[in-house]
């Protein structure tokens, strides 16, 4: 689990009532915000502010957010960028992952999904750093699942996972009985979302379901044209 009041993430964005909104999520949330209003005042902030997440809108005055998120990267090549925009065509997209973007977001979204996003993004940047708080062991019906060990237990037997297999494992536990959508389990395991990781999750989730067959009260549901749920009863 993420220990949001560690992280500092600068939003740049020109809609005042989207700026309103996003902002108060992340702040109820425990992040420190710091919210620039176009892209000069961005790039500027991002070096007085120096945020472990950069948020930023694509059509911003006076700089676009490409061309804010080349210049970030220019200052740090490592700085995660997440581009928030209404701009959901694949060239877009594509626009931004070539852009050096973790992730893409397209307007309109759900409050829980960006936020998801958000921790997702964070956890992988900053995975080995003091500012994550993992948490060490999960129950999953008469399964004990210890993500850092790579290890499913069950009466004393352990079976070791594969790093992804536990990343998406993990993600599900992190939202039990929750459904989670397909392209936020392939941008936060695979850090993309195309048609061959698409088709590598399927054979994830297969494994998952031979792995948790034993105990009848768990399954993972696929939701129909959005992604999987990890149903415990």
């Amino acid at each position: 689990m993420t220990n949001t009041t560690s992280f500092r993430i600068l939003m740049v964005e020109d809609d005042k009532n989207l700026g309103f909104v996003v902002n108060d999520l992340l702040e109820i949330e425990g992040y420190s915000v710091h919210w620039a209003k176009d892209g000069e005042a961005g790039l500027k902030a991002f070096g007085d502010f120096q945020p472990h997440l950069s948020i930023l809108d694509i059509m911003l005055p006076k700089k676009d957010g490409y061309t804010l998120g080349d210049e970030i990267k220019k200052k740090d090549s490592q700085a995660p960028i997440i581009f928030l925009t209404a701009r959901g065509m694949e060239t877009d997209r594509v626009k931004g992952f070539q852009a050096g973007a973790d992730d893409y977001i397209t307007k309109p979204f759900s409050n829980q999904e960006f936020l998801l996003r958000v921790k997702a993004v964070l956890n992988r940047c900053y995975a080995s750093s003091q500012l994550v708080e993992a948490k060490n062991e999960y129950t999953i019906g008469l399964f004990t699942f210890v993500p850092n060990n790579l290890t499913l237990m069950l009466d004393g037997t352990e079976k070791h996972l594969t790093q992804k297999e536990a990343d998406v494992l993990k993600l599900f536990c992190q939202n039990e009985n929750e459904t989670v959508k397909r392209e936020l389990i392939l941008s936060t395991v695979w850090g993309t979302t195309d048609y061959f990781t698409g088709r590598s999750l399927d054979v994830f989730i297969s494994k998952l379901r031979k792995y948790l067959k034993d105990d009848k009260r768990i399954s993972i549901e696929n939701v129909h044209g959005v992604g999987f749920r990890l149903r415990v009863q």
